[in-house]
């Protein structure tokens, strides 16, 4: 059964979480145990040192010759004090005085001579049964008996039952475990609420993608904070947008494409039944058959464009730039609509500039260049104007394309650039146009590095601006008009 995100965020959690309070124990009980012996073999030599002090005195007292048994009765009170047996021996490790009274297993063995030898050289630690005197594991702590001219004689020994560290450590133990037991569960318990938390707006998300591959991306997934799945929760919302009008684009072109397919074949299937079946006499059929012709010609403009569209989105229009005179390809374009400049008696201004150099594809120039005139030429009112500029920025040269007409409305400047988009204006005045040169263009100059601009004033001109790399070594004279 696969795990959710929650699941697995959850018990990877709470299995960190474990390991630690696990780690912590044993470190805890690690320390605890190395304090409990040091501190009792602190508690251990601080007695023994006391009751070598008062032996050592109550031996000069006696002029050397034995000592009192009150020596012994402080032995006790040192040795209850912490829990421990004291016991004084000769220096063969022989049991002297002891303070356990009876069955002392101290007078029955004799503490072994390495021991001894040990001891009186300085001191003796140990947590064992010093030399198998013991059955079990005690803290035993040994210091010789120095008199004052510097004779050695005897040793005093301080024990204790190694039971107690087990006792204390039980003891810690569990009061570990209780504290551990309760932290852990609001460990758990936060745990839960935060990965919840945490994994909620990833549950949004999925919810909201299954939405979407239904068709459906009206769904937002809210915006809770300002960390990494805040962003990621914008991102998504903002993917939801762009997808959104992604598809409304998309019907919006099928739907453009049906339409201006469909008007011209009806126009085409039309004649073409009327031609056939005798409803259009003989003298008007070559008229007609001129209709069909332009309309098949705009057709093929139309898939033209349409597989420059695909190939530009796709990313498989390539460009090979070099440096080519932007302004002979004004010009060559300029001849090209001669007859249609002479028909409408345009005046063209700008056509005296020098040679200016860019680094461009001509090809695609040539195409952006032939669209923008072309839609200048339909637009320009008879007796207007035709007007070329350039000048030279930066890194980039600007080629601007202004003809005076009616213009632009203020409100529909910013869908110029739109597939298939045509003013109202435009409509009425371009037969033939699909609305798909301006978006080409477009596209055309951003793969070059450049921009394009509109700039229009109703009534008085409309004027399109756009920038290409200039070429090294460009020694032309920047002008403007």
């Amino acid at each position: 059964m696969q795990k959710s995100l929650f699941a697995k965020y959850y018990t990877i959690c709470s299995a960190i979480i474990l390991i630690c309070f696990t780690f912590l124990g044993i470190v805890f009980l690690t320390f605890a145990a190395q304090y409990f012996k040091l501190d009792k073999q602190k508690l251990l030599l601080r007695n023994t040192q006391q009751a070598v002090a008062v032996t050592v005195n109550n031996y000069e007292m006696n002029s050397y010759r034995h000592i009192n048994s009150t020596v012994v009765d402080l032995y006790k009170i040192f040795g209850d004090s912490i829990d421990a047996t004291i016991f004084l021996t000769d220096l063969q490790g022989k049991t002297l005085a002891c303070t356990e009274d009876e069955a002392c297993v101290h007078r029955t063995y004799t503490v072994p001579q390495d021991i001894m030898d040990e001891t009186i050289s300085g001191s003796y630690r140990e947590s064992g049964r010093l030399g198998g005197m013991y059955k079990g594991p005690y803290y035993t702590v040994g210091l010789p008996v120095v008199l004052s001219d510097g004779t050695t004689v005897g040793a005093i020994f301080a024990s204790t039952s190694a039971q107690s560290l087990t006792m204390f450590l039980v003891e810690i133990t569990n009061m570990f475990i209780v504290s551990a037991f309760a932290a852990m569960i609001i460990a758990f318990v936060l745990v839960y609420f935060v990965t919840r938390r945490m994994v909620t707006p990833l549950r949004r998300m999925v919810n909201a993608a299954q939405s979407f591959s239904k068709g459906d991306f009206t769904v937002r997934v809210p915006v809770e904070g300002y960390d990494e799945i805040a962003q990621l929760a914008a991102a998504f919302n903002n993917m939801a947008i762009d997808l959104a009008n992604w598809e409304s684009t998309q019907r919006s072109f099928v739907a453009n494409v049906s339409h201006e397919l469909k008007t011209p074949m009806t126009t085409i299937a039309g004649f073409i039944d009327g031609i056939l079946d005798g409803t259009i006499s003989q003298d008007r059929q070559r008229h007609y058959l001129e209709i069909v012709s332009n309309e098949v010609k705009r057709l093929s403009r139309l898939v033209r464009s349409m597989l420059n569209i695909a190939k530009i989105e796709a990313g498989e229009m390539k460009i090979s730039p070099s440096p080519v005179n932007i302004h002979d390809i004004v010009l060559s374009t300029v001849f090209t609509f001669e007859q249609s400049i002479e028909a409408k008696h345009l005046d063209v201004r700008g056509l005296e500039s020098e040679k200016m150099m860019v680094l461009a594809d001509e090809d695609m120039i040539h195409q952006v260049v032939y669209n923008l005139l072309d839609n200048a030429v339909k637009f320009v009112n008879d007796g207007g104007y035709l007007e070329f500029g350039y000048r030279i920025q930066g890194a980039l040269t600007y080629v601007s394309i202004k003809n005076s007409g009616e213009g632009i409305a203020e409100n529909e400047i910013h869908n110029v650039f739109e597939r298939f988009y045509k003013t109202d204006k435009s409509r009425s005045l371009d037969k033939k146009g699909v609305g798909l040169g301006l978006y080409i263009v477009k596209s055309l100059i951003n793969l070059h590095g450049g921009d394009i601009i509109v700039r229009s004033v109703e009534g008085e001109y409309t004027q399109f601006e756009f920038s290409l790399p200039t070429a090294k070594n460009n020694k032309a004279k920047k002008s403007e008009k």
